[in-house]
């Protein structure tokens, strides 16, 4: 196959979502929308990417740093349209004869699935510009393809451009685009921006293709669930509620039970063993781990860095941050666990909290295996329980002394950390 390259529009603004931040760096359960179409590219097997900022572009250069693959286009004036952002990559693209992907940042449930049969048709055809359509069951506000007859691209209209006739279309344009590059350069010097953005359009260049008699195919190919595009805050919540649902059914596929999806989120990053049951209003948040028959929730809210090995259970209202916990270990009621190393076979009763931070610095708590710690207890770290130690009701327990600190009255309390019998 002839070599692809992608190019992704990344240097907006987007003044309807009222944001300081720039729009592809807003987050879709868990992650920057970018990310997903970087990777829907790298699924693809396209892994030269070109990406086009502007608006506080050290920011996302920031947040893909370590991302060494991706060449970074600086756009100067954003404001200047599509076609401008992508006639900034003309120097990086000086020489090159294959193929360009051109495909929008902000619109991360694009699939590599699409990109696959977007590129065969491409080459499959032999085209100078092959691009992936949608049907909508209501168009309003998209571009609608037009067709002849027979049924070859004929160009996009606008929804203010249309007439009565076209308006009743609805196959539209999406922008996922394969390009011959040599001729989408040759193509992109002749655009103008004689329309009311006084912008210069990417669009423009199908018609200029068509009127110099090259191939532009249009393949139906984007499902309609999967056209949403990120203009506002409402649009980026309905993204996000597909994208989580599509985790979910990714977990469910791979033998994970979510007893309530509509009331479960789930990282996309997060990583579930089969057969653990995540229970309803389950929260689980950044790069976290679960292997399998575990149980979480209901009301259980897990946070980036959690590791549960196998036949963990986390129970109702059930905090984790940054720990990990062993096979066979409980928390089953109203605890907090942050910055913890958990044993096997640990439990850990209602109530329970690791005292973590001071106010000045975080510290690590170590809990070795077959320890139970009863209910209403509190672990002030920095502070390691040995294994098979047993901690009586409502205990603070420091490292200083390894044992429960003094009653509120003053008087000692004599109820020692006691090791079980083994």
């Amino acid at each position: 196959m002839t070599q692809t390259k992608a190019i992704i529009l990344a240097a907006g603004k987007s003044t309807r979502m009222i944001t300081d931040t720039p729009k592809v760096l807003h987050e879709v359960c868990g992650r920057p929308m970018l990310a997903y179409v970087i990777d829907a590219c790298r699924r693809a097997g396209v892994d030269d990417l070109l990406v086009i900022v502007g608006y506080r572009k050290e920011e996302v250069l920031a947040a893909f740093q370590g991302d060494s693959a991706i060449t970074w286009i600086t756009q100067d004036q954003a404001r200047h349209g599509t076609g401008h952002a992508v006639m900034s990559c003309r120097d990086a693209l000086q020489g090159y004869t294959g193929n360009c992907l051109v495909l929008c940042g902000d619109g991360p449930l694009i699939r590599s699935e699409v990109i696959h049969q977007l590129l065969a048709k491409h080459a499959q055809e032999r085209a100078a510009t092959t691009l992936a359509t949608a049907t909508l069951e209501d168009p309003t506000g998209m571009g609608r393809i037009i067709r002849d007859e027979y049924g070859n691209f004929q160009g996009i209209v606008e929804q203010n451009d249309c007439t009565p006739e076209q308006l009743r279309i609805t196959e539209i344009n999406p922008s996922y685009y394969c390009f011959d590059t040599p001729r989408l350069f040759e193509a992109l010097d002749q655009v103008r921006p004689d329309n009311k953005k006084h912008e210069y359009y990417l669009t423009d260049t199908l018609s200029l293709m068509l009127r110099a008699g090259h191939k532009v195919v249009a393949i139906t190919a984007v499902k309609p669930g999967d056209v949403f595009s990120i203009n506002s805050r409402h649009d980026l919540a309905a993204v996000g509620n597909v994208m989580k649902h599509r985790i979910l059914d990714r977990l469910m596929d791979s033998g994970v039970t979510v007893v309530d999806p509509d009331n479960t989120y789930i990282d996309a990053r997060a990583a579930i063993g089969q057969d653990t049951v995540i229970h309803p209003f389950t929260y689980i948040s950044g790069r976290v781990t679960i292997g399998k028959n575990c149980a979480i929730g209901p009301f259980a809210y897990l946070r980036d860095g959690t590791v549960l090995e196998d036949d963990v259970v986390l129970g109702v209202f059930t905090e984790v941050k940054k720990s990990t916990f062993g096979s066979g270990s409980r928390v089953r009621h109203l605890s907090y666990i942050g910055d913890a190393k958990v044993g096997s076979r640990v439990n850990i009763g209602a109530g329970t909290i690791t005292a973590n931070y001071d106010g000045q610095k975080v510290s690590p708590t170590v809990i070795d295996d077959d320890t139970y710690v009863a209910s209403g207890s509190i672990l002030v770290a920095p502070i390691h329980v040995p294994g098979h130690s047993k901690i009586p009701p409502g205990s603070i327990v420091n490292s200083q002394n390894n044992r429960p600190s003094a009653g509120p009255d003053g008087t000692p309390d004599h109820s020692k950390i006691q090791r079980k019998d083994t």
